[in-house]
């Protein structure tokens, strides 16, 4: 199971990659500009700094045609070094630039994904991982669970290496019924995940421990005594 921030915010990246088990950061231009990365690879190399080289960046290319889309990623390859996937929109255009980047070795995220039959042509052009939005098909009143079960059993019937990478999520719920349907990867804002280890039950049972402890011991630690 793998679990990326679906952020640029380098203060949250920080504090949840501390505590969380995270294979990564995923970006987007409009999770760019609410950072307020002006310096576009700078900043994403400060992410790197942060989350370790052996972790990985998914970053979007913008460019509007597939011959366009492939001197992006060979940039964003060229910047900031192979732990890197290109998220390419799951278009027409996109698909052949997935193709043409997976024979070149690059990693490849089919972004923008709602449809099964998006998913379908991504996974047999090669793309590494998928990107379901989660809570967006919800919004359009698609069966998101429906759409990521079937992915799930498409790539297991064929063997494909695609893994899907479950994004757009309003709550650990969501995130929950992503996992259990088959998703592989999941990226969230990381108030989700760290929300959903941070609840009043779980705090006030600690809480309990330690004041338990504390009238046994007093301050001292284990490692203290």
């Amino acid at each position: 199971m793998e679990y990326f921030l679906d952020t640029a915010d380098l203060a949250e990246i920080e504090k949840a990659a501390r505590a969380l088990p995270i294979t990564g950061v995923t970006t987007n231009p409009s999770i760019i500009k609410k950072a307020g990365a002006e310096d576009f690879f700078g900043h994403l190399k400060k992410i790197q700094a942060i989350i370790g080289e052996d972790k990985y960046l998914h970053v979007q290319a913008v460019a509007e045609t597939a011959e366009g889309m492939v001197e992006d990623a060979k940039r964003i390859v060229a910047e900031l070094g192979d732990h890197v996937y290109v998220k390419i929109p799951t278009t027409a255009e996109g698909l052949a630039a997935m193709k043409a980047l997976k024979k070149m070795g690059i990693g490849v995220t089919a972004t923008v994904v709602y449809t099964k039959a998006q998913a379908f042509l991504a996974m047999e052009a090669g793309a590494d991982y998928i990107a379901p939005y989660f809570n967006r098909m919800e919004n359009m009143g698609i069966n998101s669970d429906d759409v990521i079960s079937s992915m799930a059993g498409v790539i297991a019937m064929n063997d494909y290496n695609t893994k899907i990478l479950a994004a757009s999520f309003k709550n650990a719920g969501q995130v929950n019924r992503a996992i259990e349907l088959g998703a592989q990867s999941i990226t969230a804002d990381p108030a989700i995940l760290m929300d959903a280890i941070g609840a009043i039950a779980i705090t006030d049972a600690v809480d309990t421990f330690l004041k338990d402890w504390k009238s046994l011991y007093g301050d001292k630690t284990i490692a203290e005594m």
